[in-house]
């Protein structure tokens, strides 16, 4: 192996991600853990975050289940919500693939 990481993925695109994330805001995930909660520690957070992402062992934590109202007639749809370490994952993904895959889409989808 000549990388020390098998993916390439910029430290920066994390933090990119983090501030994305943060300007969304959102609610805890299974965890319970907040954004404030995340940002106590947030270099050792995204640290650790990008690590695993970057050397290929992160897995996702589970989902909080919320269900929410559906239209008026009183029923609920389930909505599932992401760890904030998730969230912050998943928007690394799509900074990192959304241009490489995007050009391939037509431009009415």
């Amino acid at each position: 192996m000549t990388e020390a990481k098998p993916y390439a993925i910029p430290k920066q695109v994390v933090w990119d991600a983090y501030k994305k994330v943060k300007a969304n805001r959102g609610a805890a995930g299974v965890d319970g853990q907040s954004l404030v909660d995340f940002e106590k520690d947030l270099k050792g957070s995204l640290y650790k975050l990008w690590n695993r992402m970057s050397s290929g062992s992160y897995f996702p934590p589970p989902v909080r289940l919320v269900e929410i109202p559906k239209g008026n007639a009183g029923q609920t749809r389930p909505l599932g919500i992401p760890t904030v370490s998730d969230r912050i994952a998943q928007m690394v993904v799509k900074l990192m693939l959304e241009p490489q895959v995007e050009p391939h889409f037509h431009e009415d989808s």
